[in-house]
């Protein structure tokens, strides 16, 4: 019913959405336990088109755009295995639309066929202990030694940092320069002497979806493997920071619209007090505010999409679903598990599962304040003040 997606988008929906019960439902809560996902969960996907997305049919792409993106999260959010969702948005639009968007034409015919394929898992580099949503305030550092780049620091909760085989890591090249001047970004692949993996990191949710710190260690990477210019990794970063928070609104949304779905079937059939719950005016009256603020999220997601494809730079907006979605969905979660009473507070539920899954979401890609701020700098910006 929503004009911007397609027949083509609805075809596609339909095939994940296939997938995801297919193949994610009934293995999940092994990996949920293992803590990892297989690897030929990728390739598979790499076989039926799902990771190209954004990638052109020259590079073995579907070309299917920001919608794309988003049918993809939307749907493997609806496995209600976050991990899972978390793994394989940060490999398709997280991590490698960076290649797409500045790589050159040798780094594409290098990279491109094996990540759209998912022979090669893709990850970004960019937090540290010490920088997360301020960007500008990463400390590894990048110099240049004849023909090669030698890169100096550690990154901190990479997601397929255990795993992953191609970082795009971002760097400091220019120590003099203050904040977000002067940081570049490279290409490096795992193998490359000096970079190991530290710890892998132990969290509240998303078990499944590996989690790692990454150390570099005089990593030596070839001048071939800077991607973009040289100190303006930073804007490169932002630009495709756009896409991921969009990608992070249609998760929300996604978990938000199955835990919903059966929260309400569950209060139908569950007896107490002479009725069902769905009989108790104050219980189906929170649950349709719900449905109304879930539908809210979602025409803002797909507005700022919408905006996103038509080649602009909402940033407001994607500002916008990236504070509003996340706190929309920790509300649903927390509604639904106390709806669902003990039976929502058990371990390894779907429900116990979702609600610990869904509080990433506030903090991962940018933290609901400094989205607020992001908004706060555009107030002159609005034009229904007038």
């Amino acid at each position: 019913m929503v004009p911007h997606f397609t027949e083509e988008l609805q075809e596609f929906r339909k095939q994940v959405r296939r997938f995801v019960k297919e193949r994610v439902v009934p293995y999940g809560d092994a990996w949920e336990r293992n803590q990892m996902i297989p690897r030929e969960l990728f390739r598979e996907m790499g076989d039926l088109g799902f990771l190209g997305v954004i990638y052109p049919e020259k590079w073995g792409g579907s070309d299917l755009g920001v919608f794309g993106q988003i049918v993809l999260a939307e749907e493997l959010a609806r496995s209600t295995y976050g991990g899972v969702t978390v793994a394989v948005m940060v490999h398709v639009a997280m991590a490698s639309p960076h290649l797409v968007h500045a790589g050159t034409e040798d780094q594409l015919s290098r990279y491109a066929g094996d990540i759209v394929a998912g022979r090669k898992v893709c990850g970004i580099a960019i937090s540290e202990p010490d920088a997360g949503s301020d960007v500008s305030g990463i400390r590894t550092r990048a110099h240049r030694d004849g023909s090669d780049w030698i890169i100096n620091g550690s990154k901190f909760w990479i997601t397929n940092g255990a795993y992953g085989d191609l970082f795009f890591v971002a760097a400091r090249t220019d120590p003099n320069a203050k904040g977000s001047k002067g940081i570049s970004v490279f290409i490096v692949e795992r193998g490359t002497p000096g970079f190991t993996v530290g710890r892998k990191l132990e969290k509240m949710g998303i078990w499944c979806s590996d989690t790692a710190e990454l150390n570099f260690e005089n990593v030596r990477v070839p001048a071939s493997n800077l991607l973009g210019e040289e100190g303006k990794g930073f804007y490169a970063l932002m630009h495709n920071l756009q896409g991921e928070r969009l990608t992070l609104g249609a998760m929300c949304t996604g978990e938000a619209a199955v835990v919903l779905k059966r929260t309400i079937d569950y209060v139908r059939q569950r007896r107490a007090f002479g009725g069902t719950l769905m009989d108790k005016q104050a219980i189906r009256q929170r649950l349709a505010m719900l449905h109304a603020k879930l539908e809210s999220g979602k025409q803002l997601l797909y507005y700022a999409a919408h905006l996103a494809n038509e080649g602009k730079r909402p940033i407001r907006e994607v500002s916008m679903v990236k504070a509003l979605c996340p706190e929309i969905t920790n509300e649903i979660m927390y509604n639904c598990q106390q709806f669902h009473g003990g039976m929502g507070y058990l371990r390894d539920g779907v429900i116990e599962r979702m609600v610990r899954d869904a509080r990433l979401h506030a903090i991962g890609g940018g933290a609901t304040e400094v989205m607020l701020d992001e908004i706060a700098k555009r107030f002159d910006d609005v034009w229904y003040w007038d």
